[in-house]
């Protein structure tokens, strides 16, 4: 491992919901909830303010509702996230060419390969500090928790210390007593299979795994796992960051000549595609991080729905279940015109999650729309930005029984009026959100 401290590892502080609390100042301070708005959506990020109820990533919408009826409960722009992340990738490319996003919210660098500068804890520290300030200011106020550590793993390890909106360094030298009192599965390759061997040896905590020996391991879990999970429960990783690579996905679309509404039938055609695309992933060489399923409907509107894995494979079978999952999420009693499996996220080797302790083996849910491009879209999504000829822009607080109701406010404006309208009111028309029209 390296004598310094200068892997960092940044996470956005539940970015998709901070986005829409920062762009709708009636929300701030305010439990908000983000992903599929369906009666069978999952969660993709919850504020802060909704994780005291409970609420969580992968948690079903219906749950969540449940245990915080009271939040305001959105769709999604992922137009805005991207240009918040285009924003943070930026920075920190400033401060090394040795930058490995992992998602639009997180990312390692390593300072080590950026400008000469002292790699002492304490300038480490106020370099991360800094970054901070910088990206809360570019941002308009979305915050980060910054860990920085002598690993990829340890920094990682750092960042989820350091949450929400702080700064952690694990000093070199005190990185294996640093993860003793973490849980076991706090280890990269520990998921649910994996914990249930190890329990039967009495572990529970990473100290636990620390006494085992190799033999042991390598007896319970086979020659590989055993060996990664031995180096890394002694903090042994010397993984490099890798800097981003152009964007790679594999995928396999069917256009139905006729609108197919049997979900028995779709489900089949989805087994049939997620087969080729690990077919494909196998020829290649390549593990997938991303599963995603795209449904475009009789009115040429589409929805795509995608799950990243807490860690990579190629595995028909993985594929084929999550691709089923995320199909029995949509309501396809309308008809189906296409279907389309794919993955991305594409690496080299299985990869497992770093650290995720409330999820074992989940993933986060996200969910895209795209409404016709030459039609009007059939329903307003909430959370969307839309703009009134006479009131201005503002987003969409609720739709149904034929009216739309419309809070009209910006970041820069404060809380602003509530308004309803009929749904097919001409003034009324979708809009772009605020950060993708105004890139200054």
């Amino acid at each position: 491992m390296r004598p310094q401290a200068s892997i960092m590892h940044l996470d956005l502080d539940a970015f998709f919901a901070a986005v829409e609390q920062r762009d709708k100042p009636s929300l701030r301070g305010k439990p908000v909830i983000v992903g599929g708005i369906g009666l069978r959506g999952v969660v993709s990020t919850a504020s802060y303010e909704a994780r005291t109820f409970g609420v969580g990533s992968a948690m079903a919408m219906s749950e969540a509702r449940r245990r915080c009826p009271n939040a305001a409960f959105l769709g999604g722009r992922f137009d805005a996230y991207r240009e918040a992340s285009a924003i943070v990738m930026g920075l920190l490319r400033e401060l090394s060419p040795l930058v490995e996003p992992l998602s639009l919210d997180e990312a390692f660098v390593d300072l080590a390969a950026g400008p000469e500068r002292p790699l002492e804890d304490g300038a480490l520290v106020a370099l991360a500090q800094d970054l901070r300030a910088r990206l809360a200011e570019a941002t308009g106020g979305l915050t980060a928790s910054v860990g920085l550590g002598s690993s990829k793993f340890i920094a990682k390890v750092a960042s989820e210390l350091a949450k929400p909106n702080g700064v952690r360094l694990v000093a070199p030298g005190t990185e294996v007593e640093t993860i003793a009192v973490l849980p076991a599965r706090a280890i990269p390759g520990v998921g649910p299979a994996t914990m249930d061997r190890l329990s039967r040896l009495g572990v529970r905590t990473v100290a636990d795994l620390q006494r085992l020996t190799l033999v042991e391991m390598v007896r319970e879990l086979g020659k590989a796992g055993g060996e990664h999970l031995f180096a890394l429960a002694r903090a042994d990783d010397d993984r490099a960051v890798e800097p981003e690579r152009e964007t790679k996905s594999i995928s396999v679309e069917d256009t139905f000549e006729h609108d197919i509404a049997d979900a028995g039938v779709l489900a089949g055609i989805a087994d049939r595609q997620a087969q080729q695309v690990a077919e494909r992933l196998g020829k290649a060489g390549l593990f997938a991080r991303t599963v995603t399923v795209k449904v475009r409907w009789p009115d040429f509107s589409s929805v795509s729905r995608s799950r990243t894995l807490d860690g990579a494979t190629d595995r028909a079978e993985v594929v084929s279940q999550i691709a089923r999952n995320l199909l029995d999420g949509l309501e396809t009693s309308q008809g189906v015109r296409l279907l389309g499996v794919g993955v991305s996220g594409l690496v080299e080797v299985a990869q497992e999650p770093l650290f995720d302790l409330e999820v074992a083996a989940v993933g986060r849910v996200v969910e895209e729309a795209q409404a016709p491009l030459t039609r009007r879209p059939s329903g307003w999504l909430p959370g969307s930005d839309v703009v009134h000829q006479a009131f201005g822009r503002g987003w969409v607080w609720g739709s149904g029984l034929g009216r739309v109701t419309v809070r009209f406010e910006t970041a820069e404006t404060g809380p602003g009026p509530v308004r309803t309208f009929a749904a097919d009111d001409p003034a009324l028309t979708p809009a772009p959100s605020l950060a993708a029209a105004d890139p200054s």
